[in-house]
């Protein structure tokens, strides 16, 4: 749709990653029903829209350095459709959301009442006063360039995993070094070793209930409305403006897997073959060969030094 778009992300605050690794599922799908119900609420109320707006919303538990940190990112339209089925651009002619102060207070009273309803026996005083003292941050960063910068954006961001291969530096001694971002400190980049098992303690912690569905879309942008909603909001804005196609493109990057991404020779062997769904029945074992391959790896690396 030639429209803005936002992107939105809700967070979980440290307080419940207890819960988050006792009750995933049950968490997780009050985040995305909660994240929903804000914007979804913001968007009918006259004081900030009056329209029905809609959400593409993807779920990443994990932080740089893959410790715990569940949070939504939501693509969101700068807008939304009127009961009279006209669009309706956002404040400032679609520039602007809503206040994230204000959607930061009410997200925190709805998903603290959902957890209410759901945990009772959890939710003791100290806790809810706990949660209570902290702001809950909801983040609004400003409009995307345009549909083809949201596709872009969706297409790095849906099949991300806790950590990419390329952030791994180094695996010797026991010890896995990888690369990670300091947000902190602007974004400086560093570097970080674990011991071998606190790293697959770390990745495990972001392996979601079996069937869980991490990306959902809503209102406009659900699966059974968003083919008439997009025709209707086509036939009212005028067509985006075509930019000419490049006179040369780069030729595309077929990926080979026997290649080692460090000498660039086609050297890799298959040592681990998964299911479709989960590990190998064997995985054990073939973990343990994996490990003993690692050490010998790292034993000549040694004797070459």
């Amino acid at each position: 749709m030639p429209v803005p778009y936002f992107h939105v992300v809700f967070t979980l605050p440290d307080a419940l990653n207890r819960l988050c690794l006792y009750k995933p599922k049950l968490l997780y799908d009050l985040l995305f029903k909660t994240s929903w119900s804000v914007l979804n609420g913001f968007g009918q109320d006259p004081k900030w829209l009056g329209a029905q707006t809609g959400m593409i919303s993807i779920l990443h538990t994990w932080g740089q350095t893959m410790t715990l940190h569940p949070h939504l990112h939501c693509i969101v339209p700068g807008g939304g459709l009127t009961k009279q089925e006209k669009w309706k651009h956002a404040r400032s002619d679609g520039k602007y959301l809503f206040n994230v102060k204000a959607m930061s207070k009410v997200y925190r009273g709805r998903f603290i009442a959902a957890l209410k309803e759901h945990l009772p026996q959890e939710m003791t005083k100290e806790f809810v006063n706990a949660l209570y003292k902290h702001n809950w941050v909801v983040y609004a960063k400003r409009p995307f360039a345009g549909p083809q910068s949201v596709i872009e954006y969706l297409g790095r961001y849906t099949h991300k995993i806790a950590i990419s291969n390329h952030r791994i530096k180094n695996i010797e001694n026991g010890k896995v070094s990888f690369s990670y971002k300091d947000y902190k400190q602007g974004s400086v980049k560093k570097e970080m070793s674990l011991d071998a098992m606190e790293f697959i303690r770390r990745f495990s912690l972001h392996v979601l209930p079996k069937g869980f569905v991490r990306i959902r879309h809503y209102g406009i942008c659900s699966s059974s409305a968003k083919i008439k909603s997009g025709e209707i909001i086509k036939a009212q804005l005028p067509d985006p403006v075509q930019l000419p196609e490049p006179v040369s493109k780069a030729p595309p990057v077929i990926y080979n897997p026997k290649q080692c991404p460090c000498c660039k020779k086609e050297t890799m062997e298959r040592v681990m073959q998964f299911n479709r769904r989960g590990p190998p029945v064997d995985w054990k074992g073939l973990a343990t060969d994996l490990l003993a391959c690692i050490n010998d790896v790292a034993v000549l690396k040694n004797e070459a030094v």
